[in-house]
């Protein structure tokens, strides 16, 4: 007795073995490639070309948060309209000229293309303002005067914190507005 074994014999690529052992290495390399394009056109931000130079200025950046404390300068910064407006009233001890326009530096924590560097022109009575991008969430925040002689420094989470105030680093850590804020980093 002569039994034939009916067998079909399809090719290969119709076979849905070989397509599932094929998937696992295929997405792996999907992914690698598109890794290696988030790693080529991405700026992560978080590490600076000039370090060492940055490091050497450390110094007189300690020394500018200092001059602040010793001028007495202090100031409260306030969003207005849809978020695109800024307010600062500066206060210094009697005597300190106050500048006649300020550096607001706004710094997101780990994105550079976030960062905003805005003039404040002034409006009189230790007012400035200036237009700006909208921002949320939590960012670094950095205002100085023009010859940049000195600075107050501050972290501002603007759905917390409908103003923010800085304080002058006096060598212990101030506390700002409603939410305590380390303004002496």
């Amino acid at each position: 007795m002569n039994a034939r074994f009916h067998t079909d014999t399809q090719p290969w690529y119709r076979e849905p073995w070989p397509w599932l052992l094929m998937l696992g290495p295929m997405l792996v390399i999907v992914a690698g490639v598109y890794t290696a394009y988030l790693a080529v056109v991405s700026n992560d931000g978080l590490v600076d070309d000039d370090y060492y130079k940055q490091g050497l200025t450390v110094n007189q950046r300690t020394a500018r948060d200092h001059r602040s404390g010793e001028l007495g300068i202090e100031a409260e910064a306030v969003l207005g309209g849809s978020g695109d407006h800024i307010r600062v009233l500066l206060r210094a001890n009697s005597g300190v000229r106050l500048p006649d326009s300020l550096i607001l530096r706004i710094a997101h924590p780990t994105r550079a293309g976030f960062d905003q560097t805005i003039v404040l022109g002034s409006e009189g009575g230790g007012v400035y303002g200036g237009k700006m991008a909208p921002f949320a969430g939590r960012r670094h925040i950095a205002l100085e005067d023009i010859k940049q002689e000195w600075r107050l420094l501050g972290d501002w989470v603007p759905e917390k914190q409908p103003s923010l105030r800085l304080h002058a680093f006096n060598n212990a850590l101030a506390v700002s507005s409603g939410n305590s804020v380390n303004n002496g980093r």
